[in-house]
């Protein structure tokens, strides 16, 4: 039926995520991926990079709210923010709520993801239109490794460890990070989801790597409904600063900053991990 049409993701080979759609409302192969725009009655706007989505109108709230207020509830003072990847503008959005902040690198290695959620992810992609925000249209692994105690927080919204993000996974990527940060500099990147086996080994990975770079690494998480299996985990380092012990859970609170998901409540229980996560990571307390 043509009035019968589906989006679908697999999960693994024998699970799949599907979104009943109205139409495609874009559908383009850049020099890095194939970028589509779909339009659902449930979920609003969605985004897929090479077959894999990214995020929708309806619940993006919640990645970007976690993978920005956590990091600067821990450290509210931060003034100098590189985000890599993040092209459809929803951490500059939620950073640009922070008066604070001075400057917002955002390196994106496709200006065409950009160029797409301008012109159907408005609401997302207005983060772009602060006047602290800096594109910068090429590879992350470059650009962090000239850079060198020059900023406060580092957030890392990469695609999947696979094709364009494969290499913001790596020991050398993070070896940079670190040196990138101030001396109470955080790192918080997105972790993957421990519950599917291909997942959870990127996510086991990704971990190790980050705890031989930083002195510090623990992992929260986030009920995101549209991510494989809705359980999806971030990772916060720094070089000395706890994430729940150093919450500055009364300074965040005096921004007055406007939150759907985030709350410092909120942020002290999403470290709290279930069993089965916590023997995958092996964390130490």
């Amino acid at each position: 039926m043509m009035d019968d049409l589906w989006f679908s993701e697999y999960h693994t080979k024998n699970v799949r995520f599907s979104i009943r759609v109205n139409r495609q409302l874009h559908d383009e192969q850049s020099e890095y991926q194939h970028i589509s725009v779909y339009e659902s009655p449930d979920f609003g706007r969605f985004l897929t990079l090479d077959g894999a989505l990214m995020l929708t109108q309806r619940d993006e709230f919640i990645y970007h709210e976690m993978i920005v207020h956590v990091p600067m509830a821990v450290n509210p003072g931060v003034r100098d923010v590189l985000v890599i990847g993040a092209g459809d503008g929803g951490v500059a959005r939620e950073l640009a709520k922070y008066a604070g902040i001075q400057s917002i690198d955002v390196v994106e290695i496709d200006a065409h993801v950009v160029d797409v959620c301008k012109a159907y992810l408005p609401d997302t992609a207005s983060g772009f239109a602060d006047k602290r925000v800096a594109l910068h249209f090429e590879d992350g692994m470059r650009f962090v490794r000239h850079a060198q105690s020059q900023y406060d927080l580092i957030i890392v919204d990469s695609t999947d460890p696979s094709g364009p993000g494969e290499v913001l996974f790596t020991s050398e990527f993070y070896g940079s990070c670190l040196s990138a940060l101030r001396d109470h500099g955080i790192l918080v990147n997105q972790h993957e989801s421990p519950f599917y086996p291909e997942d959870a080994k990127a996510m086991r990975g990704a971990h190790r790597r980050i705890l031989s770079a930083f002195p510090l690494s623990r992992v929260y998480q986030a009920h995101i409904p549209t991510y494989p299996s809705g359980h999806w985990l971030f990772g916060f380092a720094s070089k000395g600063l706890h994430p729940v012990r150093d919450l500055q859970a009364r300074e965040w609170k005096a921004l007055g900053i406007q939150t759907r998901y985030y709350n410092t409540n909120l942020h002290r229980g999403a470290f709290a991990l279930p069993n089965y996560v916590e023997e995958q990571l092996k964390l130490d307390e």
